[in-house]
C-alpha cells in the first residue's frame, strides 16, 4: 500500500490527539508541524509512496520509501522517519530509530526546513576535513554516529598535526 490521503488523515489524527505523548515529545510533534518540517516529510512520503503509521513518541514512520534521494537507509524530515529497510533489516539495527528521533528534535531547535541548509554545510564540512559526510557532522554527531550506523573516520592527513597523525 502507498501513502494516500487516509495517510494524511492518519498524520493530522496523529497531532490533534495526545496518544499519551510525554510533554516533551509532544512540544517536538507540535513545533515540527508550525516550523513546515513535519508537513514536509509528509509530502516527501506521498513523492516516495510510502506507507505512514504511527510511531513512538509521536514520530510517524513512512514505510518503504522508494525514491532514490537521498540513498540513506532511513532520514528524518521533521517528525516523520521516512524508511527504506525491511522490518528484518530495521529490527538488526535497534538504535537507528533512536538516531533518527534525535534528528527530529534538531528540526525543533533549527526552525524546520533551515536544517536542511544547516544540515548540508555541515555535511560539506565534515567531508573537507574527513571525505565523509557524517564524521564531522555536527548534526550526526549529536545524533549519535554508532547509532545511525555511521563509522567515525580520522582527519585527512592534510588538516592532522604532527601530534595526532597515525603511524604509517
Amino acid at each position: 500500500m502507498r501513502a494516500s490521503t487516509a495517510d494524511v488523515e492518519l498524520a493530522f489524527d496523529h497531532l490533534r490527539h495526545n496518544n499519551g505523548v510525554q510533554p516533551r515529545y509532544r512540544t517536538r510533534q507540535v513545533v515540527n508541524w508550525i516550523n513546515l518540517s513535519t508537513p514536509l516529510g509528509l509530502l516527501v512520503c506521498l513523492i516516495g509512496r510510502a506507507q505512514l503509521e504511527q510511531g513512538e513518541h509521536g514520530l510517524l514512520l513512512a514505510r518503504r520509501y522508494r525514491f532514490p534521494l537521498p540513498p540513506a537507509p532511513a532520514f528524518t524530515l521533521g517528525n516523520v522517519i521516512l524508511i527504506r529497510l525491511d522490518d528484518e533489516k530495521l529490527d538488526r539495527r535497534p538504535r537507528l530509530l533512536v538516531h533518527e528521533a534525535r534528528h527530529a528534535t534538531q528540526y525543533a531547535w533549527c526552525i524546520g526546513p533551515v536544517m536542511l541548509l544547516l544540515y548540508a554545510l555541515a555535511a560539506a564540512w565534515s567531508w573537507l576535513l574527513t571525505g565523509d559526510p557524517a564524521s564531522r557532522n555536527v548534526f550526526e554527531r549529536r545524533a549519535g554516529l554508532n547509532d545511525g550506523g555511521y563509522k567515525e573516520r580520522p582527519l585527512r592527513r592534510v588538516f592532522q598535526t604532527s601530534t595526532n597523525r597515525r603511524d604509517d
